[in-house]
């Protein structure tokens, strides 16, 4: 198979497009971040990639906080506003009808509109080009009630999920398998031939 190769940029897709939620509950903020994932299970880690210009960026430097609300289809709309639209200029919360509330432990509200909130305070901040990371250490989550299951389970495969690939949002489709099924080994038949 022929290959074509480029310099070095930034191909890992797709990425969750997440509503990064910043200030308070008298001013508070939502700008999209794309550039996020899970650093450790335990403790508990998670970070956010954010262009010093933007301006969250210093809301959250100041506070050391800010939330992580997973985005779905029903909001995707929002989410994109919200990534080309500045926080400086406009009410993006009041334009999107997005609802902030408050978090269980940061000052930073959650969106109502989330299916998932990653409550985060910062613990270290590493500049690396175009945008600084801010590691977070996730100190609480909150999940919408109605997406948890009668045995507890969060069931985030109901929830219409949005991934981002090269520019364009889509939707998470179905189910490809379960983590460790392909080493899983199979029922024997309750049924003998």
């Amino acid at each position: 198979m022929a290959r074509a190769v480029w310099k070095g940029s930034v191909q890992t897709a797709p990425v969750p497009p997440v509503l990064v939620t910043c200030g308070d509950m008298e001013k508070p903020n939502v700008f999209t971040v794309a550039w996020t994932g899970t650093l450790c299970t335990q403790p508990p880690k998670t970070y956010i990639s954010v262009r010093p210009e933007r301006y969250s960026y210093n809301i959250i430097k100041e506070s050391g906080e800010f939330v992580i609300n997973l985005t779905t289809e029903n909001i995707v709309r929002a989410v994109d506003y919200c990534g080309v639209k500045s926080g400086r200029n406009e009410n993006k919360l009041e334009k999107t009808g997005l609802t902030p509330l408050p978090a269980s432990v940061v000052a930073a509200p959650i969106l109502e509109q989330s299916p998932l909130a990653l409550e985060c305070k910062v613990c270290d901040i590493v500049p690396l080009g175009s945008h600084d990371m801010f590691i977070a250490d996730i100190v609480a989550v909150s999940a919408d009630e109605s997406y948890i299951d009668g045995s507890g389970r969060l069931a985030l495969e109901k929830v219409g999920l949005v991934a981002y690939a090269h520019g364009q949002y889509f939707a998470l489709g179905k189910s490809l398998g379960t983590f460790g099924f392909s080493v899983r080994k199979r029922k024997k038949s309750a049924y003998k031939k």
